[in-house]
């Protein structure tokens, strides 16, 4: 493969850069430089402001308002939306359950939801894991009986991020316990409005209400709210999970917190010394920096083949791994770097304009947080353990 950009992706990059520099709220950057707290409109004044430009939707066909990007496009813009710090965009509606719809559902469904996903009239969330059923999603418990022209959902999922903004939510179910476990279960797209579904928080180790727990007693969902056939959810989740993974990986995100990182190690210091300077540290950059660059390496080979037609395989699991892996060890690096004010936090320093002073230096406000969240980057999207058994079946047949 050719790793070097041509002459038309460095001037894509520079319309990107570009976009940023204009489009991107600075009260919105200001945010995710420091670390604070986004809140729903945020979130979704973003996501208009890269639909109003027709770049929200990137893995999607023209036809239906996407981009028409490569793989090496959509690269390139996780790359400069991360270095501009844009926050992410929230993948749920755009770009997890839309490929479904697009690959499985009927034209009357991408008809109807597809524009709303683009235009932020409705905000999805997954209803996948369920208490017992994570990493083994196929043993999920959550019913779904046909009634005529409905189906009556029982049951329970938890983990659902931003549960409490959500108009829609995407479940797998089981609609037959007589089969095979991953045979038995059905696709679903349901109403957060419906009568009987019950929404409540989780809050994590960081303190935020990120997750929360979603209870079905009795809630009628219409077959035509129905992805697929009945009994094909499995495979709709698989290939859900397929995006999901990948993107896990995070390269940008990374390369930015690297830079955080180096920048932090720079003021800090040791015996009158930049701690960047001292030996055995700078090792440990240099160590997560040659990892994160074989990183970027490798899923720029998983993109390059996607370009050319391949379809990631037990590449989107290896990048999910360590994707993860880096990440981690960056947040783990800062909090050393920060000593003891890596310790505590003040949430409300975290909000914008709350006049709370953070516990020591302000590039460090939100790095105790930071650390806390980043510990779920290994579990969701099916946990690393999980991974490793995928790539030894796909790869080596065991």
């Amino acid at each position: 493969m050719d790793l070097h950009y041509t002459a038309e992706e460095q001037a894509f990059r520079e319309e990107v850069r570009a976009f940023m520099r204009d489009k991107l709220p600075g009260t919105i950057a200001a945010k995710v430089a420091a670390g604070q707290r986004l809140d729903k409109d945020d979130m979704v004044n973003w996501h208009k402001a890269l639909n109003s430009r027709g770049w929200l939707a990137q893995h999607w066909p023209e036809e239906y308002g996407g981009t028409g990007w490569s793989p090496v496009q959509r690269h390139i813009f996780e790359e400069e939306a991360a270095a501009a710090n844009a926050p992410p965009i929230i993948p749920f509606g755009v770009n997890m359950v839309a490929p479904v719809i697009l690959r499985f559902g009927t034209e009357e469904q991408k008809q109807y939801y597809l524009p709303r996903i683009l235009n932020s009239d409705d905000w999805w969330c997954q209803g996948y894991s369920e208490p017992g059923s994570g990493s083994d999603l196929a043993s999920l418990k959550t019913r779904a009986v046909r009634d005529g022209d409905d189906y009556i959902v029982n049951g329970q999922k938890t983990w659902t991020t931003l549960g409490q903004f959500a108009d829609m939510i995407f479940c797998l179910v089981r609609t037959d316990t007589t089969v095979k476990q991953q045979e038995g279960i059905t696709f679903l797209l349901i109403d957060m409005k419906t009568p009987g579904i019950t929404v409540r928080p989780i809050i994590t180790l960081d303190g935020e209400h990120e997750v929360n727990e979603v209870f079905f007693e009795d809630v009628r969902v219409p077959v035509a709210n129905r992805v697929g056939e009945e009994g094909q959810g499995w495979t709709c989740a698989k290939y859900l999970l397929t995006f999901e993974r990948t993107g896990i990986a995070g390269v940008g995100h990374a390369k930015e917190a690297l830079r955080h990182l180096k920048y932090v190690a720079g003021k800090q210091l040791k015996n009158g010394r930049p701690l960047i300077e001292d030996p055995l540290f700078r090792a440990r950059i240099a160590n997560v920096e040659i990892d994160l660059m074989a990183l970027e390496i490798t899923n720029l080979r998983v993109v390059a083949a996607a370009q050319n037609g391949g379809v990631p395989g037990p590449e989107s699991s290896m990048l999910k791994i360590k994707g993860t892996v880096v990440r981690q060890e960056i947040t783990d690096l800062l909090r050393r770097a920060l000593g003891p004010y890596a310790l505590p936090f003040v949430s409300e320093a975290l909000d914008a304009g709350s006049g709370v002073e953070p516990v020591g230096p302000d590039y460090g406000a939100a790095l105790a947080a930071d650390y806390f969240n980043r510990r779920k980057l290994s579990i969701y999207g099916g946990s690393n353990e999980i991974q490793k058994n995928i790539i030894s079946k796909m790869i080596l047949g065991l």
